[in-house]
């Protein structure tokens, strides 16, 4: 079968969950449709394993034949990002540049810091001694928020503006720092390469500053073109040039397409949207991104949920991937409370930021991709009875599983809450 008959198959089933979700679950769609999903996983594991032997290795062929990491940082990712850019409030995003700036950089820093610090104490707890790079290496793609699940879940939820900007800001820039260093520390474990000062900086420079100038002067080209045109239809296609011909130019340039597609989007949105659209256009522009946000948000949970399939599991690292989930919950906490004590000299917040910020620090399939790029045949512990990617898999397929489902459907009562803090009349602390 054709990965274009598999796409359309896996859509259909995407979207007939999300329908049956309308009548019986009535959860938030981006978790139901995981969680149906992974409902379909361990279905098919279990036939595999009783009535119809080889169901379970067809299964993982179909998904294969996707390719879940270049589907998503070659493909989707782009059209994912710049339809976020277009949501994003630019006057609110400036009057927190500060704290989202501070949680993008050092708080990407200090979780990967505490995540890779206590997996390698863990290892030792497991008798799985894990080299400290290989830490790092795990610190790097777990602990950047993933914006797709952070829009698809958080955003839609209605926290308050000064909750919200941050949340929205901060997953939308730190994966581009992330990256890069979830590169660096790649290219230090598997190809040999010294990480200095120089080239940590000559990397960042390339990716992430490359990818902000690539997107300003994207979205720039992007408006002057669609001010010059009052068809509607146009217009719209121009938008659809953004996150295909322009998110690939900047993978093709070694640039940050996903910081491109984040900035181009903020112009559009907050810019050519006023100027360059009529009134009528506004409302086919935020109708059509929405459809085909929520269209590709749908496919992309659902092949998260089916990624179960494509994990190895070894039953002597589950102590390592049960333990995952409160170590990278701490250092999300340890991360956000840190630069907050920095914060609350200058301003007031909500008395619920940390908390919600911690809980709804997602992570999703950017960390599942990053996870799948791990080359296979590096042995842990004293038999070699467990493979580096297969561990760092399970640990990141159990993470982002609590992250979606458990925080995902956990987090709207401290929403509530702070939306309720802040009517009263008591929204700081």
């Amino acid at each position: 079968m054709s990965v274009y008959y598999t796409l359309c198959f896996l859509a259909a089933m995407a979207i007939t969950i999300a329908f049956v979700n309308q009548y019986i679950m009535k959860i938030q769609t981006t978790i139901a449709i995981t969680s149906g999903a992974l409902a379909i996983s361990v279905f098919m594991l279990i036939l595999g394993k009783t009535t119809w032997p080889g169901l379970q290795e067809h299964a993982v062929e179909v998904i294969k034949t996707v390719d879940f990491g270049s589907f998503l940082l070659q493909g989707i990712l782009g059209f994912l990002l710049f339809a976020g850019g277009l949501g994003i409030n630019l006057p609110a995003l400036k009057s927190q540049k500060w704290e989202i700036s501070v949680l993008v950089i050092f708080g990407v820093i200090i979780s990967t810091l505490v995540v890779a610090g206590g997996l390698w104490l863990l290892g030792y707890v497991a008798a799985i001694p894990i080299p400290f790079i290989y830490c790092l290496l795990f610190g790097t793609l777990i602990s950047p928020t993933d914006p797709i699940a952070v829009l698809a879940i958080v955003k839609k939820l209605g926290a308050p503006e000064q909750i919200a900007i941050q949340v929205e800001g901060e997953s939308l820039f730190n994966d581009g720092i992330g990256l890069v260093a979830f590169l660096t520390i790649f290219a230090v474990a598997f190809n040999g390469n010294e990480a200095s000062f120089g080239s940590v900086m000559a990397l960042f420079t390339h990716e992430a500053v490359g990818g902000i100038i690539f997107g300003a002067l994207l979205g720039l080209m992007c408006h002057i073109m669609i001010s010059a045109t009052d068809d509607g239809s146009m217009e719209l296609l121009m938008t659809l040039c953004v996150p295909t011909a322009g998110f690939a130019m900047a993978n093709v340039l070694g640039v940050s397409g996903a910081l491109a597609m984040v900035v181009a989007g903020i112009i559009i949105g907050n810019w050519t949207r006023y100027t360059g659209f009529s009134e009528q256009s506004q409302k086919y522009l935020d109708h059509f991104w929405h459809l085909l946000d929520e269209f590709l948000n749908a496919l992309l949970f659902l092949l998260i949920g089916l990624a179960m399939l494509l994990v190895q599991f070894h039953w002597q690292a589950w102590i390592l991937v049960l333990l995952s989930v409160p170590l990278v919950l701490a250092g999300r906490f340890v991360s956000v409370a840190l630069p907050y004590t920095g914060f609350r000299r200058v301003r007031s917040y909500n008395k619920y930021s940390i908390r919600i910020l911690t809980w709804g620090g997602l992570r999703g399939g950017l960390s599942l991709a990053m996870a799948l790029s791990i080359p296979a045949g590096v042995k842990l512990g004293s038999d070699g009875q467990v493979d580096l990617r297969d561990l760092i898999l399970m640990m990141t397929y159990a993470i982002v599983l609590f992250s979606i489902i458990v925080q995902g459907m956990t987090i709207t009562p401290m929403i509530n809450k702070a939306k309720a803090a802040e009517k009263a009349g008591f929204p700081i602390e």
